[in-house]
């Protein structure tokens, strides 16, 4: 077992393993360079995180083929911490939220994402296209023609070529011929060694050098719960869009966990934190990634690329790799939902677009799920709440006004059964309430069905309560004010 299991999940086609991690490996050189940037932290900063992410996410993760690095909104949490305080608090501030996130994994809160709705995760694909095409935007504008005819033929080779040769990933063709052109023809275009200072070294252990104090921990908790929750937010997201693009299984606990771990050696060894690539790990996945070592080969070639192969990387046109995150931002959009916004009922789209819109509005991936998440639960109580009726009929003309509830009752469909029954509509015969279709969930649900015996009660008008279930007459008589084991209660 434990054996196929490591064959399957590390040696399936290591050729085309190590080919897709390559691709990835070039498309994240432009996105951690700038989102290091972002998070106020020279370049190397970034790369070094990204290198020790994805040698220990390739271990301990559990979604074989993601790629976990320094990321966008990671580096947006921890800006403000690097602004204020240092460098050495973000390192601290890492150490404590990989340690979170091991608490969360163990804590088995990883069945969580179940509240995460298809149209929350469709919108948060979508959104993160945008956000990836619109990073690519400031390499492009106001650049000279040179720049969109190099673009123009990088994307001509990334979509023409696997008409004629798929043994290799048409990206890594185009790298390697379009730097040799610029180089050869000398063209005025910005290269990787435009955007900043490439690291010189491995990176090395080095413990944060912050005084152990209650005042460092006041600090660092803020920012370092942000980028927990915001890592394991996007981490377990982009793993579920793995999960639909392989059509296997992941592990969110050890996702979680392994994400600590990995957030937590990245901080030792003087990196950023980091979490999942969305738009590199769908790029790896296209190219035939499925396993453990195209997730591995991709951050170990990194600093390989980074380090070793440093002159030449450093030749390598910035537009061919913003030509790679266009394909990547192509790919990872769901063109699908565009028909489904009039198909699917319009709560659903409204969810989605909603998602979509605050996510782009505020470059913040965790707050627009976040408010997916709240819409998602708002509509669906709506829903349900309308589901709930009472129905009045009279069994005989001389006998008891029976109320027949149908549906959930529960706090938001309460007041609607509170209003339906009507004092003065009760004869001699008194009223039946008849719940036998009905079940009641919380205690405003039982405060309803209590304040409506209290009332009839109060006027004289016997009142008897039939057909109520197991689980709700629990509930009532833990709850409910007036006596329910009296005979006017019945739960057959």
């Amino acid at each position: 077992m434990l054996i196929s299991t490591l064959r399957r999940e590390w040696l399936t086609n290591p050729p085309r393993e190590l080919l897709a991690g390559a691709v990835a490996t070039f498309a994240l050189i432009p996105e951690v360079i700038a989102f290091s940037f972002a998070a106020g932290v020279d370049p190397q900063v970034g790369l070094y995180g990204s290198f020790v992410i994805g040698i220990v996410i390739a271990f301990a993760g559990g979604r074989p083929a993601m790629v976990s690095a320094a990321a966008g909104s990671v580096a947006l949490v921890a800006a403000p911490l690097v602004a204020s305080h240092g460098l050495s608090y973000l390192f601290a501030a890492g150490l404590l939220a990989g340690a979170l996130q091991i608490v969360f994994g163990l804590l088995r809160l990883g069945v969580l994402m179940r509240f995460v709705s298809q149209s929350v995760r469709t919108g948060f694909v979508n959104a993160l296209a945008i956000l990836i095409f619109a990073a690519q935007m400031p390499h492009l504008l106001g650049e000279g023609w040179q720049t969109y005819a190099l673009f123009a033929v990088a994307l001509a080779l990334i979509y023409g070529l696997p008409r004629l040769i798929t043994a290799i990933p048409s990206p890594l063709i185009a790298i390697v011929l379009l730097t040799a052109a610029a180089s050869l023809l000398q063209l005025p275009v910005k290269t990787v060694a435009d955007l900043g200072r490439l690291p010189e070294a491995l990176p090395v252990f080095a413990w944060p050098t912050v005084p152990l104090s209650w005042e460092t921990l006041r600090i660092i908790v803020g920012p370092a719960v942000a980028i927990a929750m915001v890592g394991l937010l996007e981490s377990l997201m982009t793993a579920t869009v793995v999960d639909d693009l392989t059509k296997s299984p992941s592990s969110r606990d050890r996702e979680c966990t392994g994400l600590g771990l990995a957030n937590m050696a990245s901080s030792l060894f003087g990196g950023i934190a980091g979490c999942g690539m969305i738009g590199q790990t769908v790029s790896n996945v296209k190219y035939g990634g499925r396993g453990r070592l195209s997730t591995l080969f991709s951050c170990a070639f990194l600093l390989v690329l980074m380090v070793a192969l440093k002159p030449w990387v450093s030749q390598v046109p910035v537009v061919v790799l913003v030509a790679i995150m266009v394909m990547v931002s192509v790919d990872t959009f769901n063109w699908s939902s565009l028909r489904a916004v009039v198909a699917h009922p319009r709560l659903s789209s409204t969810v989605m677009l909603a998602t979509v819109a605050v996510t782009v509005a505020s470059h913040n991936l965790a707050l627009g799920v976040l408010v997916g998440v709240l819409l998602s639960g708002v509509f669906f109580t709506v829903k349900v709440a309308r589901l709930m009726h009472v129905v009045p009929e009279s069994d005989t003309a001389a006998g008891p006004l029976t109320y027949r509830v149908t549906g959930q009752v529960f706090f938001a469909s309460a007041d609607a059964f509170t209003e339906a029954f009507d004092l003065n509509a009760a004869g001699e015969a008194g009223v039946r309430v008849d719940i036998s279709q009905a079940h009641f969930w919380d205690v405003t649900a039982v405060a309803a069905l209590d304040k409506i015996v209290g009332r009839y009660r109060a006027n004289g008008i016997p009142v008897e309560v039939v057909g109520m279930n197991q689980a709700s007459a629990t509930i009532v008589e833990r709850l409910a004010v007036h006596d329910t084991k009296r005979p006017e209660f019945s739960k057959h």
